[in-house]
């Protein structure tokens, strides 16, 4: 039935320019060039979509959510430059054509839409991996399918664009690789579905973007919320848009018709000619049809009646559009039919090829673009120096949290185009004072709040990256990730995996996290778990242990980021900020601020030998017990060895993602037991991984092993606490019984 009902709309097409056929269409009041070149670019859409049923149906073809009824933003396309960047919804591949300038005599666009359609490792944008509107020479960065998670970095955007200008940046900064062009006075525009303008994210990005043009802050975003009336089978309400949108603070709302190929264009031009003049936020009401089902599996007849559904068809934009030109004698009947059989003949003839290209075929081919990596470049750059004198306090020990303030402000007069920002980073400095100051110093135009949203400073962070800045966003809480999780998930991890590589958003997120609080705060302030971090292929994740290492490993992240588009975490131990001491008294858990050109390379462990309080490179001798650890962990670890009757080494992981295997055999192999002490809950985190490593290689897994990890539980106030976290004594505990087995 779904390609029945494809096939039709070719046969109505033929129908209208054989004058069998005439439906009520709105009178065209377009140029005539222009409303040809339109309709071609709608026309070529739709068969294109139908292909994409002749595809599936031959099992040649994986993707069948189509574009038709929306062929409306076709004038979006045209309208906007290649250096607006559009963050497309999967029905609007005719504004992706219009983009593409995609003519009779020119028909671009469609060979790529031809291309990710058959999974090609040939499709310019994903190489295979996904169907996706995407294109780096049009501005159109590739977007997932997760309803309305692109949004908040469209806001990002479109903040960062300004941004630039107001920084002196915009093409005069540090380049960075992977970016989307933008100009002085570009827009952003993402589209969406009219259900998905019900999705928190949807609302959390137009809130941020209302409330940050509600203080003039300037926001050149266009929203444009397609509007066909369902969502697969939930129908929204009549009325809802406009009545949620029309009347919004900050957000200036258009109507437009998609329908009409005259209005649809009247009015998108008015609300981008605002939105670059105005530098405010738009949100573009665009109604449309959903002329066939949500996709080519869905029997929207259970959930439709017929007439609705031959309603929808007799509203199909590209008929409308077709009859339209007609009337105004625009094209002639023969004209038409012979401009669909010509365009049928050019979408077969490139299917044709497209299924004949070749596909992925290796793991290793499928996993090349997720984070490509050039370790001697980050290596060089996270050790460039000379770029500005130390501050007079350098040579001051410091407890972790007062480095990382030092280690940052060096680390933003390195890198010009570095900013920071999230709840409270600014005047206060954090809810530990850990960025107090730098506000001051670096000014608000690279380092200021945000509104109490992580999807918005992700995103924002997201956003910013991809027009040309370096942001280094704050997460208040490791347990306030999981507000915004899919922002890092489905959004930062997989844009250079679906874009070949071609495309980054670089970032640094720092989080304060783990547990150890003295009971503060509960499960929502004391996270004892990096699982949801950990698993994200291509993002790097730190957990440093002390202000030295914190402070090199930050350099080392910041130049993953800068030089080949990384998406890094670092995961700061909230309870060791202030701690000055290992031992009452000893002011051995605090440093001076480590010299330019000093770093700590992703994958280089901490190492501890028997007796010693400053980490090394180690030197493999034998030990009775080595022990991995990191975190709140290593300091535990430490105190545990000062009371065992024999020598301990202490591998302070540092990397918790991807895990340092190859150092972890190293500094195993010379163990005679092995523990593992892990902070956070036994289910799913890094000790899980260690042991993995050990029964997966025979020269380690004969070793006796023992780990210790917090319970599995969420974290409770007070004492009680101490009850699910890993304790020193469970430590010794261990470590004991693992030496007094040999």
């Amino acid at each position: 039935m779904p390609l029945v009902r494809a096939r039709r709309s070719i046969e109505r097409l033929r129908s209208l320019a054989a004058g069998t056929l005439r439906l009520q269409a709105p009178q065209l009041t377009l140029d005539a060039a222009l409303a040809r070149e339109l309709f071609t670019a709608q026309l070529y859409c739709r068969l294109s979509d139908v292909e994409a049923h002749e595809l599936r149906a031959r099992n040649q073809g994986y993707y069948t959510i189509a574009s038709a009824g929306h062929e409306g933003n076709v004038a979006l396309g045209a309208l906007t430059r290649w250096t607006d960047p559009a963050l497309l919804h999967y029905r609007s591949g005719a504004f992706f054509l219009g983009r593409a300038r995609c003519t009779e005599e020119s028909p671009a666009g469609v060979s790529e839409l031809l291309l990710s359609l058959a999974a090609s490792s040939a499709d310019p944008i994903s190489g295979g991996r996904h169907k996706v509107f995407g294109s780096v020479e049009w501005g159109v960065p590739p977007q997932t399918s997760t309803i309305s998670s692109h949004l908040p970095k469209a806001v990002g955007m479109a903040l960062a664009i300004d941004r630039l200008k107001r920084l002196k940046l915009g093409g005069e900064g540090p380049a960075l690789e992977g970016l989307v062009a933008t100009e002085k006075d570009s827009i952003v525009l993402c589209s969406f579905g009219d259900a998905s303008l019900n999705h928190s994210t949807a609302q959390g990005a137009i809130n941020a973007a209302a409330w940050a043009a509600f203080q003039n802050v300037p926001v050149p975003v266009v929203f444009v919320c397609e509007d066909n009336g369902i969502g697969v089978s939930v129908r929204t309400p009549s009325g809802w848009i406009a009545a949620r949108m029309q009347n919004m603070p900050g957000i200036h709302y258009v109507a437009a018709d998609g329908r009409d190929l005259s209005h649809a264009y009247t009015e998108t031009k008015r609300a981008v000619d605002f939105c670059r003049a105005k530098r405010k936020p738009v949100f573009l009401h665009l109604a449309t049809e959903r002329v066939w089902g949500h996709a080519g599996s869905d029997a929207d007849g259970e959930y439709r009646a017929k007439d609705e559904m031959q309603r929808a068809e007799d509203n199909d934009p590209v008929l409308l559009s077709a009859q339209s030109l007609l009337d105004a004698g625009v094209l002639e009947p023969r004209e038409l039919g012979d401009l669909v059989e010509r365009a049928l003949g050019t979408v077969t003839r490139l299917s044709e090829a497209a299924v004949k290209t070749p596909k992925l075929v290796t793991r290793e081919a499928v996993m090349e673009s997720i984070a490509p990596s050039r370790a001697e470049l980050v290596a060089k750059e996270a050790r460039r120096s000379g770029y500005a004198p130390m501050p007079s306090d350098a040579e001051k020990p410091k407890p972790l949290g007062h480095a990382i303030r030092s280690g940052l402000a060096d680390l933003m007069r390195k890198n010009s185009e570095m900013i920071m920002f999230g709840e409270d980073v600014a005047e206060k400095g954090g809810v530990y004072g850990v960025t107090v100051g730098l506000w001051k110093t670096f000014g608000p135009g690279r380092v200021f709040n945000t509104l109490l949203d992580e999807q918005t400073i992700l995103g924002l962070g997201l956003g910013a990256a991809q027009v040309g800045l370096l942001p280094v966003p704050e997460i208040q809480f490791l347990a306030y990730l999981h507000n915004a999780e899919d922002q890092l998930r489905g959004e930062a991890a997989t844009l250079s995996f679906f874009s070949r590589a071609q495309l980054k958003n670089p970032m640094v997120v720092r989080i304060a996290g783990l547990g150890y609080q003295k009971g503060f705060g509960g499960h929502f302030h004391n996270d004892d778990s990096l699982s949801v971090l950990r698993d994200l292929p291509g993002v790097i994740v730190a957990v440093p242990s002390r202000g030295d290492d914190a402070v090199k490993m930050m350099r080392t992240l910041v130049a993953h980021a800068r030089v080949d588009g990384r998406v890094c975490v670092i995961v700061e131990p909230i309870a060791l900020y202030h701690s000055r001491d290992l031992f009452p008294g000893d002011g051995a858990w605090q440093s001076p601020l480590p010299p330019q050109g000093e770093a700590i390379d992703l994958g280089d462990v901490g190492v501890y030998e028997p007796g010693q309080i400053r980490p090394g490179e180690g030197d493999g001798a034998e030990v009775p017990l080595v022990v991995f650890t990191y975190g709140n962990g290593v300091p535990m670890a430490l105190r545990m060895a000062k009371k065992l009757e024999v020598p301990v080494r202490i591998v302070d992981l540092r990397w918790i993602a991807p895990l340092p295997v190859d150092a972890i055999k190293a500094q195993a192999r010379g163990a005679k037991a092995v523990l593992v002490v892990d902070e956070c809950r036994a289910s799913g985190n890094v000790a899980e991984a260690v042991a993995a490593v050990f029964a997966e290689d025979p020269a380690l897994r004969e070793k006796r092993y023992a780990r210790v990890a917090s319970a599995d539980s969420f974290v409770p106030l007070a004492d009680a606490a101490n009850l699910v976290l890993v304790q020193e004594d469970e430590v010794l505990a261990a470590a004991r019984s693992l030496t007094a087995a040999g």
